[in-house]
Order: structure tokens, then C-alpha cells, then sequence
């Protein structure tokens, strides 16, 4: 139209511009049909805004997500599926995301960097964190970003339908990968802050997250309980 336009009106010696200052119709109609096209996307806009960060089912797993210039980290529930308290006051250079031990559902809970490994097929809810300036939790792949503001948890959840095994097959890329990208400006190395999302089964994912150690025996190793092996003769020794 615009084109169009442009060619049948354009400037010609026999031709004068018509001028007049107000048409009330005219201000009527764009007005009030862009106002309707917006008011049904901000209806449709305001629907999934309040599904996505609304109650996930019942049936999702929770993961922290935690970000600081310029990297993610993510906590995860332990056997009680509670995640533990925290608080800044108790950040240190080993407690870098400020776990308050004292809670007791804080003992088993599960921290790992840089890479979030969720099933397949299973809500995942994630609570969001920053621990300086406003970052954001940008997941391309699955259409959804969510703010991670300092001092102000946010929460999304969703739910993957494609592991990244199959994403590597369906779309030819042996080196694809579900990524955390920060969506939000925030500092020099911005662009260098990027996650990784491993999408599998569920049995894979249970595999792995028995093959993880709890943060507090890493903090206070004198904490872990003693591992027994047996000897030669079958008796059973502690290490």
C-alpha cells in the first residue's frame, strides 16, 4: 500500500494537494480499530502471562535459577522436594547463593553450574533469582523470558516436549543445544552470559540427579556420611 501509494499520488504539475485541518470520522476510526486489535492481544497477552506464571501442576519439578554477572546457577530440591531457605546475609565465597544451612530441607539440596537438566515431558517450574542487577531468564527455544530482579523472585514454568537427543536428530545439528540466554543489558560481559538446557528421559534425568551431591556435604565435607565397602573377606569397611 504503501508503494502504491506513493506512485498514484506522487507530485504532478496539473495536480494540487487537498487540505483540510480535522475530520472527526476519520480520527474515530483509527483510533478505535487500532484500540480493539490491541485490546484482543492484550487480552490474549494477559491469559498466558497469568497461566505461565501462575500455580505449575502438581506433578513439576522445581528449579532455582540464580543469576549474577555473568553466569547461571541452579538449585535444586533434594528427597524432601522442598527447596531450602536463603538469604544474602549468608553469602560467602563457598555459600555463593546464600543457603541458610539451619533449614533442614536445605541439607540435600542440589547445586550445579552453568548447565539445568530437566525430563522430558514434565512441568518445570523455575524460581528466579539475580544477585546484583536486573538480568533475564531468555529461553528461545521455548518461547519465554521472564526478569530475574534483585531482591524480588519471579517464577515461569513450562513444560519440554522434545529431548535434546531428538533435537539433534530433528533439526541435523550434532552439536544443538537448549540455551539460557540473558535477555536483559546487563554489564560488559553480557553476552558472554549463556546456560545450557539438557532435555532427557526420565530415567536419565533420575540417573543423573542421583549421581549429584548435596551442596552441604560439598561446603562441610566432614558432614557426608561415611561410605562402606567390603574387603577381600566380604567384611564390610568404613571409609
Amino acid at each position: 500500500l504503501l508503494f502504491w501509494f506513493s506512485f498514484k499520488y506522487q507530485e504532478k504539475d496539473d495536480r494540487k494537494a487537498f487540505y483540510f485541518p480535522h475530520n472527526t470520522k476519520l480520527e474515530l476510526i483509527w483510533t478505535t480499530v487500532p484500540a480493539i486489535f490491541l485490546t484482543v492481544l492484550v487480552v490474549f497477552g494477559l491469559k498466558y502471562w497469568f497461566k505461565i506464571t501462575g500455580d505449575a501442576p502438581k506433578n513439576s519439578i522445581v528449579v532455582e535459577v540464580t543469576g549474577h554477572q555473568f553466569a547461571w546457577e541452579f538449585r535444586y530440591p533434594g528427597a524432601d522436594k522442598v527447596l531450602g531457605k536463603k538469604s544474602y546475609k549468608l553469602y560467602t565465597a563457598k555459600n555463593n547463593l546464600g543457603v541458610d544451612f539451619n533449614d533442614p530441607a536445605s541439607l540435600d539440596d542440589i547445586h550445579v553450574n552453568t548447565t539445568m537438566h530437566i525430563p522430558v515431558g514434565v512441568p518445570v517450574k523455575m524460581v528466579i533469582h539475580s544477585q546484583d542487577v536486573i538480568h533475564d531468564v531468555g529461553l528461545p527455544h521455548f518461547r519465554l523470558k521472564m526478569d530475574a530482579v534483585p531482591g524480588i523472585p519471579t517464577t515461569q514454568w513450562f513444560t519440554p516436549k522434545i529431548t535434546t537427543a531428538d533435537m539433534k536428530k530433528k533439526t541435523g545439528n550434532p552439536d544443538f543445544t537448549y540455551e539460557i540466554a540473558c535477555d536483559q543489558l546487563c554489564g560488559q560481559s553480557h553476552y558472554a552470559m549463556r546456560g545450557v538446557i539438557i532435555v532427557e528421559t526420565m530415567e536419565e534425568y533420575k540417573k543423573w540427579l542421583a549421581e549429584q551431591k548435596p551442596e552441604y556435604f560439598s561446603i562441610f565435607p566432614d558432614k557426608a556420611p561415611k561410605e562402606s565397602i567390603a574387603d577381600s573377606t566380604g567384611k564390610q569397611i568404613t571409609q
